[in-house]
């Protein structure tokens, strides 16, 4: 409500303070409807978006399989030595907590989760679970179990329960970036041969950076030219541009599979025109990733060139090549400095969609492509295994937010020399 209209509903004897409560109550008002026009919205991105990435971190050093089906184990393992195997009770409360488990898929999820520290333990576990019940004193529940299998007697094996017996640990987080714990908690690098998600990280970012490289390449020129068309003629070339934005990613890559197989339409045409003898491998290696997600990933980067392009005004070029610059020379030195944030845009959406490509790597690459997203689907769908999954998300989500800090780092510096 204007300040006027206010005035004229109040009285003429009123104090000279009401017009100014009359203006901030009214201003109140309007906030608080622009708050509940908006609050569905941030209900929906608090369920979808804010809980799944609290529940992922969670996940990723949350540790509950061995706390929750061995805690008579893990009370007798404290205090332990880890170097020789345990004393008679911890046999007599591991054959306890065993017996105390509700049903075999109990036993199961322990078993798995000790099998990933320890080679063998599955076995282990699951054959002391079927030999249930095992009943005596301690020395002689710890005859009977070593006469069941003698790892029983093993160090190792026991280390992996007391190493676990928190229901919280980094050791996801930990292998995640090729570290670990050893028996006595100290954190170390893992032995060369054990060594993947570094490389698998370094991998994926040189997948993105190359694609996020050639996707500037191509959008660069082509916005600029539709920059400079009448918005008739933009308009129903960017409807072009966007089709295969449109279109199933599932259908783009069937295509490319079509398009860049042995027989396909590449080959034949670059054999048909006697620029190659032989088929070219375009499939299942990096090129055909590359190739296709930079098709995808396309759009990503002309949206947000073409939206600042329009924004530039050409006079800057013409003053610039009327007071005797070349052109190419004015294009750099005066047009291309101010499309530097929608540069800056589009290789940041492009580089963040990329590293978490899944689809196209699995069905285009080989496995020296395999990117990080891929190995979150086989711990999540292979592996059952939802902590190193959540950690691998997680090392995913603080890639991501360190690039966007980045960004809006280097952005900020830019607009303080501009």
């Amino acid at each position: 409500m204007h300040a006027a209209t206010l005035a004229s509903h109040l009285p003429a004897e009123a104090p000279p303070g009401a017009l100014r409560r009359a203006l901030a109550r009214a201003e109140a008002r309007r906030k608080w409807r622009a708050f509940a026009l908006t609050l569905p919205l941030l209900l929906f991105l608090l369920l979808t978006l804010l809980v799944p990435i609290v529940a992922l971190l969670q996940r990723a050093v949350e540790n509950p399989e061995v706390a929750n089906a061995l805690p008579r184990t893990v009370r007798a393992l404290d205090g332990w030595s880890r170097k020789e195997a345990p004393a008679p009770q911890a046999y007599a409360a591991i054959a306890a907590d065993l017996g105390q488990l509700p049903d075999s898929a109990d036993a199961g999820a322990l078993a798995r989760r000790l099998n990933t520290e320890i080679a063998g333990a599955r076995s282990l576990v699951m054959g002391a679970y079927r030999a249930l019940p095992i009943t005596g004193t301690p020395e002689e529940i710890k005859a009977r179990l070593l006469s069941l299998d003698p790892r029983w007697g093993e160090a190792p094996y026991w280390q992996a329960i007391a190493k676990n017996g928190s229901r919280w640990t980094p050791d996801y987080l930990l292998a995640s970036v090729d570290l670990r714990r050893d028996v006595t908690g100290s954190v170390e690098r893992m032995p060369p041969d054990q060594r993947a998600f570094g490389g698998i990280l370094l991998r994926t970012f040189e997948i993105s950076a190359v694609v996020t490289f050639f996707c500037l390449l191509l959008a660069y020129p082509l916005a600029w030219w539709l920059s400079t068309l009448p918005a008739r003629k933009a308009n129903v070339l960017m409807i072009l541009v966007l089709v295969p934005f449109w279109t199933s990613i599932l259908v783009r890559v069937a295509a490319w599979i079509v398009l860049l197989q042995s027989e396909g339409l590449v080959n034949r045409g670059l054999m048909g025109i006697g620029l190659i003898d032989h088929p070219l491998a375009l499939l299942f290696n990096r090129t055909g990733v590359i190739i296709s997600m930079v098709h995808i990933l396309l759009p990503f980067m002309i949206l947000p060139l073409y939206s600042v392009m329009k924004s530039v005004p050409p006079t800057y070029v013409r003053a610039a090549v009327s007071l005797g610059s070349p052109p190419l020379a004015a294009f750099f030195r005066v047009y291309v400095p101010q499309t530097y944030p929608g540069i800056g845009a589009g290789a940041l959406l492009v580089f963040i969609l990329a590293i978490g490509y899944y689809v196209t790597p699995a069905l285009l690459g080989g496995a020296d492509d395999q990117m990080l997203s891929y190995y979150i689907a086989r711990y999540t769908n292979v592996e059952i295994n939802w902590g190193m999954a959540c950690a691998l998300g997680a090392l995913l989500l603080a890639a991501t937010l360190v690039l966007y800090a980045v960004y809006r780092r280097v952005a900020k510096a830019d607009l303080s020399l501009g």
